[in-house]
């Protein structure tokens, strides 16, 4: 029960991976089963007919995943938004235009009624007051920002770093995701190729059960035979059965990657088989290069790196409060009482030109410029760190692709011995020249050199997906551009 739970949990992994990576980058509705339309997002369409699918590759599933995961279409939100806040940032260089309309009924206080009254005839023995009394009032104003000390222009370029900093979040968030797809189709394929074997070893044990019983019947062969290779049949279909469970939660865990609905594929698609290592998996990794192209390529790098741009440009901003701002205004003023029918002789009109700027404000603007700075250098220290740290994965990951190639070349040699020497016991067995427990130990032999080779070809094309999640080059791999 252990090992089955610690296996479940290594299925469970890619899923866990890339729900982190969401939440350290920063989930839309899923594509129906059959025959869908799902839009990615980068405004991308793509249908898929999965009636007309059995066979499901990896290539399909990375191409289903960008286009229906939900935590794309959560990312390039985020894009759309910092292209709206540059939108925002461009419309401070225009001028304001406000238009304003009021109108008010005046009803005067007894008191304040008389004392009004009594100060007209002062002047007018005769006058009157009309209460109660309505005043309406109408104006347009424009206002205009001539000089803010350079805000508006590091606005503008802290806003533009910003949807570059959103858009390697996104280029982060789809290579992550490939990552996660990857990995969990290779794991599927891991259960799909061990519930093979497995199938195999009780196919085997039951032929080997068949020639028992007949061996029994006639009197040359033994009871405990017979009971021997029933075991042995039940021990392979024990775990035939537990690998159908792994294969069947690792397509859970891929379907929910790729966005289906209820996290689950159709019932006739199968996954591909494991197909044998090609030339170019057994291929040396170049190590150096692939760190030069990381400084350049890595999306999680380049948002660093646009980042810190952004927080140069906040410097600026904060530092503008230093200098004064001067701006222009201009209004056209109505007012008329009793009725709203404003004229051209109830309009007045104003220009004003002014300047303002800040004395003293408690060292407000020194403190904000002294945070902003900090905030670089914390920046500059998180890029050193991610370079080491990139710097140091590649060098793993590439040290992994060397070893699980080796572990790949001595698995299949292996694998051969194993047969030839099984299927040597076999014969052996059959013509009465070799014992029950040699035969027993050759099956064993070749279903565990049959699993680990499986394993290791896993292994190895896991670790080239790590090689290029941590080189950056996985979008490239797979053939998806990087959004500019």
């Amino acid at each position: 029960m252990a090992t089955m739970k610690k296996r479940t949990l290594g299925y469970a992994l890619p899923m866990l991976y890339w729900m982190l990576a969401l939440s350290l980058a920063g989930v839309a509705q899923a594509p129906a089963a059959t025959g869908a339309s799902v839009s990615g997002p980068a405004g991308r369409d793509m249908t898929v007919d999965w009636a007309a699918m059995s066979v499901l590759d990896l290539d399909d599933a990375v191409a289903i995943a960008m286009a229906g995961n939900p935590g794309l279409d959560a990312a390039a939100a985020r894009v759309r938004q910092a292209k709206a806040q540059v939108d925002q940032a461009r419309s401070t260089y225009w001028p304001r235009l406000d238009a304003n309309a009021s109108g008010a009924r005046v009803e005067l206080s007894g008191n304040s009624y008389r004392q009004n009254l009594a100060s007209a005839r002062l002047l007018n023995p005769s006058a009157t007051i009309a209460d109660p009394e309505e005043y309406y009032n109408a104006d347009l104003t424009a206002s205009w920002t001539l000089f803010d000390g350079f805000e508006r222009k590091f606005s503008n370029a802290a806003a533009r770093y910003g949807e570059q900093s959103s858009t390697a979040a996104l280029n982060d968030a789809r290579r992550l995701l490939i990552s996660a797809v990857a990995l969990s189709f290779f794991s599927a394929q891991l259960a799909l190729e061990n519930i093979a074997i497995a199938r195999a070893d009780e196919a085997f044990n039951q032929r080997q059960l068949d020639d028992a019983e007949a061996r029994q019947r006639v009197g040359t062969g033994s009871f405990s035979d017979v009971l021997n290779f029933q075991v042995r049949k039940n021990q392979a279909k024990t775990t035939r059965i537990n690998q159908e469970y792994q294969y069947e939660i690792a397509l859970y865990g891929l379907a929910a990657l790729m966005g289906l609905p209820e996290s689950r594929l159709p019932a006739h698609v199968q996954l591909a088989h494991l197909s044998p290592e090609t030339a170019d998996e057994l291929a040396a990794p170049t190590v150096d290069p692939l760190i030069l192209g990381a400084m350049k390529h890595r999306p999680d790098i380049q948002q660093v790196q646009w980042q810190i741009k952004q927080v140069e440009a906040q410097v600026k901003i904060a530092r503008s409060d230093f200098y004064p701002t001067v701006f222009v205004t201009g209004s056209l003023d109505g007012e008329r009482t009793g009725n709203p029918d404003l004229g051209r002789d109830d309009f007045g009109n104003r220009v004003q030109v002014g300047l303002s700027y800040n004395l003293f404000s408690g060292g407000f603007t020194r403190a904000r410029v002294r945070e902003v700075r900090q905030q670089r250098i914390e920046l500059d220290k998180r890029l050193e760190e991610l370079i080491l740290s990139a710097t140091s994965d590649i060098r793993s990951s590439a040290a992994l692709v060397t070893t699980a190639q080796v572990q790949v070349a001595l698995q299949r040699e292996n694998v051969d011995l194993v047969q030839l020497t099984r299927d040597l016991v076999e014969k052996e067995y059959n013509a009465g020249q070799g014992s029950l427990v040699r035969l027993n130990e050759a099956q064993r032999d070749l279903t565990t050199a049959q699993s680990n080779l499986a394993l290791a070809l896993v292994g190895l094309r896991q670790a080239w997906v790590e090689l290029e999640t941590r080189s950056g080059t996985l979008l490239a791999t797979y053939g998806i551009s990087e959004t500019p």
